[in-house]
């Protein structure tokens, strides 16, 4: 065990834990924006669906049930454009980072493959790689890489922790390349529902994969957009034969969403009344910290979606977060994402309204 822990980076959170003991002695309490998990109720639609679904003494299948596998293909289809989406298209997975960290070792890379990410980036895309002893390889545009061992490349939009938006040509050029160098496309969209000042697009909108999913899968989750983070509700759609391999290692695997989450996420991805008022919750809090942190100092960059505003004081950005624990608010050091974050903070939106009013009279 201790020759595969070596291999990842220290738990980045744990070096953060000094800074929120100074926030949380703060006299009116800490207000925490490091970490992006939902704070708003599930919505009362999904746990009733969860509610009733809740006698399942079975195994649930990997593959999920047909009413699910109908709910992903019927949601790909009206919310991102894709056309032609069928069961064999979709697999639901038990959260998007448990995908993220184990998709190398399922695809059976190795030693001497490599697996590409953006430059700033989750740091999970890493750890996938370094798990089963593939070279991570980070990038600053992926068509600019060497194609030679390249076996899997990741695309991030809008990205985590910038915001950044791929606007549908760039997403239309990389794909055109990982097919032409015969690299496997996984694009994490998790944040696809939460564009703020640009209109996020999948790699499987027909303008972009050209209609075809040949290489190229898209990742989505409900942790954002449904509050569903506790509940472990994620899933892949595009190319059929990737994912009919995954699915046939995941069979062995065990690795199945328990049937009461699969019921949930039908009843989650039926309803977009509930996506839009999160979006509205999230939105105001957006708008009013990005004030209070202008206001104070801090220029703004990307942040155009996602649930994050990437903000810089122009100085190191563990100075940053000891400045703001201070003031009882705590932010994830940019560094975390790689490198050149290393003069951001990543300030997250999930924090309820009486916390965020509470971080903007602090700035202020």
């Amino acid at each position: 065990m201790s020759a595969v822990s070596s291999r990842l980076p220290v738990f980045p959170w744990d070096k953060l834990e000094p800074y929120k003991a100074t926030a949380a002695a703060h006299p009116d309490g800490i207000v925490d924006l490091s970490v992006g998990t939902p704070v708003d109720p599930v919505p009362d639609l999904i746990q009733r669906a969860l509610v009733s679904a809740a006698n399942s003494p079975g195994y649930p299948t990997v593959w999920g049930t047909p009413q699910l596998r109908d709910a992903l293909t019927g949601w790909a289809e009206r919310r991102l454009g894709a056309r032609d989406v069928v069961h064999a298209n979709v697999l639901p997975v038990v959260g998007s980072k448990e995908l993220v960290a184990w998709l190398p070792t399922q695809l059976g890379l190795g030693a001497g493959d490599r697996v590409a990410y953006p430059r700033l980036a989750y740091p999970t895309y890493e750890v996938g790689a370094r798990l089963c002893g593939a070279e991570p390889v980070s990038y600053e545009d992926p068509t600019e890489l060497d194609p030679a061992g390249l076996k899997l490349l990741w695309l991030n939009s809008p990205s985590n922790p910038t915001g950044r938006v791929l606007d549908k040509a760039e997403l239309t050029r990389i794909v055109a390349w990982a097919r032409e160098h015969g690299v496997l496309l996984f694009s994490d969209e998790c944040y696809l529902e939460l564009g703020w000042e640009a209109e996020p697009v999948s790699v499987l909108h027909p303008d972009v994969c050209g209609g075809s999913y040949e290489g190229v899968v898209a990742v989505h989750s409900l942790s954002k957009r449904s509050n569903l983070a506790g509940y472990r509700a994620a899933f892949l759609v595009g190319d059929a034969a990737v994912l009919g391999e995954l699915l046939q290692i995941r069979k062995h695997g065990g690795m199945m969403t328990p049937a009461p989450v699969q019921a949930a996420t039908v009843a989650a991805l039926g309803d977009d009344t509930h996506v839009a008022e999160q979006r509205a919750r999230y939105a105001a809090r957006r708008t009013a910290l990005r004030a209070a942190l202008e206001g104070h100092g801090f220029r703004i960059e990307h942040s155009e979606a996602s649930l994050y505003l990437w903000a810089t004081r122009d100085e190191p950005c563990w100075e940053t977060v000891a400045r703001l624990a201070q003031l009882g608010v705590l932010v994830a050091p940019g560094d975390f994402y790689g490198p050149a974050g290393d003069r951001f903070v990543r300030v997250a939106l999930t924090a309820t309204d009486e916390r965020v009013e509470a971080a903007v009279k602090r700035l202020g």
